[in-house]
């Protein structure tokens, strides 16, 4: 493992993270296929700089399929004057580019799912060489880290803003306080089924300020979760003293995952029926959803039964389910 992190990566920047003004440009990846002897992936990103001051981290389409992040932050690259800066922001609004392009949530290339892939490799798959770059390259210029999330195709959340409840209470403070600025109209404790080889873990092992979205799903934005994105990123900015201008403050109703509770899994495939929609209160014990066997008439369908008392913040979105998709998940209010 030592060894290959004494290979450079084979990611080259058309960027000067170091230069003052906007620069558009990309991360070329070398990419050798069938269409393209000496192909490569580009990664658009934009970096711009005016003097000393903090750095942001901005990221989109960790997940192919998941768009209001690649729209606030392309919109963002677009308008943002250096004049306006200070320190430093660099916005990559897709990070996995070949899963972007095919509205995919792992790559089409070498079916990586970028967030399960850190810290990556120079010498691996396509997806292991980005996470690579960003592990060794991006995550050590940022001081805050915004990695934007919603649903995909499977899932629909409600809105939230989230970080994490950390060991060092102090950077686990700082993350809930660009959390409450970015001013979704929910903001989560959030707990992860699996942290493990995800680009939140990586960043906050360096002790970077993480912070992340789940901002609806479906595999499409609407009008309402597009401009929750544009508003909190240019509030976490401000509140990073990075960006000029007021922080565009709204209320935020906060959110906690408790434990492993939250979560509800499909134990048999079918049709899913739910009986409560996002937002609204369930019970322990209650029924959450029904699960309908398709293969014949007349069979009882399976039910899925809250485990805690909560509030529904995430439901599988295809109306067909399978055994061991996520069903549904609860959240308690703070």
């Amino acid at each position: 493992m030592r060894e290959q992190y004494l290979r450079s990566s084979p990611i080259t920047a058309t960027v000067d993270f170091g230069a003052d003004g906007v620069q558009h440009g990309f991360l070329r990846l070398p990419y050798s296929r069938d269409d393209s002897a000496w192909g490569s992936v580009m990664i658009p990103i934009t970096v711009v700089k005016n003097g000393e001051g903090p750095t942001a981290l901005l990221t989109g389409g960790n997940h192919g399929d998941e768009y209001e992040g690649p729209i606030a932050l392309f919109d963002l690259a677009r308008t943002i004057e250096p004049a306006d800066v200070r320190g430093r922001v660099v916005i990559v609004p897709a990070m996995n580019y070949p899963a972007f392009l095919g509205g995919t949530r792992t790559s089409p290339v070498d079916k990586g799912n970028l967030n399960r892939s850190f810290p990556g490799r120079p010498d691996g798959t396509v997806t292991e060489k980005i996470a690579d770059y960003f592990q060794r390259v991006l995550l050590p210029l940022a001081d805050i880290v915004l990695d934007f999330h919603s649903g995909g195709r499977t899932l629909d959340f409600l809105p939230f803003c989230a970080a994490h409840v950390l060991p060092d209470k102090q950077q686990e403070a700082k993350a809930f306080g660009f959390v409450e600025a970015f001013a979704a109209p929910y903001s989560m404790k959030m707990l992860e089924i699996d942290a493990v080889g995800m680009y939140d873990t990586a960043a906050e092992e360096m002790g970077k300020i993480f912070i992340t979205t789940e901002l609806g799903g479906g595999g499409s934005a609407t009008r309402k979760s597009a401009e929750i994105a544009k508003r909190g990123v240019r509030n976490v900015l401000r509140h990073a003293g990075i960006l000029k201008g007021e922080i565009d403050a709204r209320s935020t109703e906060w959110l906690d995952m408790p434990d492993g509770d939250c979560f509800s899994f499909a134990e048999e495939p079918g049709l899913v029926e739910f009986l409560a929609d996002l937002g609204e209160p369930v019970q322990r014990g209650s029924m959450i959803a029904r699960i309908h066997p398709t293969g014949r008439t007349g069979a009882e369908p399976f039910e899925v039964q809250a485990k805690m008392d909560g509030v529904l913040i995430a439901r599988h979105h295809p109306g067909l389910i399978k055994a061991g998709d996520c069903c549904a998940v609860l959240a308690v209010r703070v």
